[in-house]
């Protein structure tokens, strides 16, 4: 293919993307690229197993979270003391949405205006559930900031496995070779009927969490969501990741104390591919406990 097609085709991307206003104008002048301590993706469900109420636990939750003052300390602790932020509502590719796009959040202000902003976002609907969409529009949102991060986040929540789109290993360790790290916090529901998994915890670890000191957060139903999105924050910010307990990280219902902030340690991925279980699935958790692949949808 020429460089004239590629060029052609990159600019046309731009286009679709509304990165751009009037067609022929004079391309602006590259943004200088601003250092933060972590670009944070924020990735939440909003599959059909979502009703009303949940979803807007999950985003008083993490508007809560943003006007906490551990959440502020622990950015504020930071190198930096300032991150990049993005949030994304997720289900399947044609119905994910970016509700806000990149935010610096350095002081109780910029933390404030997040939360505003995200109380104020109309309810997004979707239909399936693709984790791996949800990653690969996390990592696109990343690649193409204007940030220099010392770390680079997706930070996914859900109460379901995947279940449409590309394989979610796949999609995992494409985006830990390019330096992604992948948290998880998946929401055990209780009240049965659909959308209950028991034994989602173990799907995250397996299948969905990658990285260097990757970890998950359980939140115990929707109305735990809070505590959990809080603390789960604070652990991601200030670098103090659970790498101690590789297998499993529930914090504690009481509010956390600001960590240190302390380099994370390289480690060799926990995580290698586990087809068993991983595989797109509806209605149960495969190796996991339940039958599964009832009818994958790949691309």
């Amino acid at each position: 293919m020429s460089t004239r097609i590629v060029q052609r085709s990159a600019a046309m991307l731009v286009l679709l993307l509304g990165a751009v206003g009037i067609s022929g104008a004079a391309p602006a002048p590259k943004t200088p690229m601003e250092a933060v301590d972590v670009e944070l993706v924020i990735a939440t469900d909003v599959s059909p197993s979502i009703d009303a109420q949940e979803a807007q636990l999950q985003r008083e939750g993490i508007a809560e979270a943003f006007l906490n003052p551990q959440v502020v300390n622990a950015i504020q602790s930071g190198a930096l003391g300032k991150i990049g932020v993005a949030y994304i509502d997720f289900s399947s590719r044609e119905y994910n949405k970016v509700v806000i796009n990149w935010r610096v959040i350095k002081d109780k202000v910029s933390a404030a205006a997040f939360a505003d902003t995200l109380r104020k976002a109309p309810r997004t609907f979707g239909r399936h559930t693709s984790i791996s969409d949800a990653l690969e529009l996390g990592q696109f949102l990343i690649e193409a900031n204007n940030f220099e991060g010392t770390r680079r986040v997706i930070d996914v929540s859900g109460d379901g496995p995947n279940n449409w789109g590309r394989d979610i290993t796949e999609v995992r360790d494409t985006l830990v070779k390019r330096g992604i790290a992948i948290n998880g916090l998946p929401i055990i529901n209780d009240h049965g009927g659909f959308g209950t998994i028991a034994n989602l915890d173990k799907y995250y670890l397996n299948c969905v969490i990658g990285g260097p000191a990757s970890f998950i957060v359980v939140a115990k139903g929707f109305q735990d969501f809070s505590r959990a999105i809080r603390n789960k924050l604070i652990l991601e910010i200030s670098s103090d990741t659970p790498a101690a307990n590789p297998l499993l990280m529930e914090v504690a219902a009481t509010p956390m104390p600001v960590l240190p902030v302390r380099p994370i340690p390289a480690q060799p991925p926990r995580n290698p591919p586990v087809q068993n279980g991983c595989g797109n699935q509806y209605g149960g958790l495969g190796g996991f406990g339940g039958p599964f692949d009832a009818f994958p949808q790949r691309r």
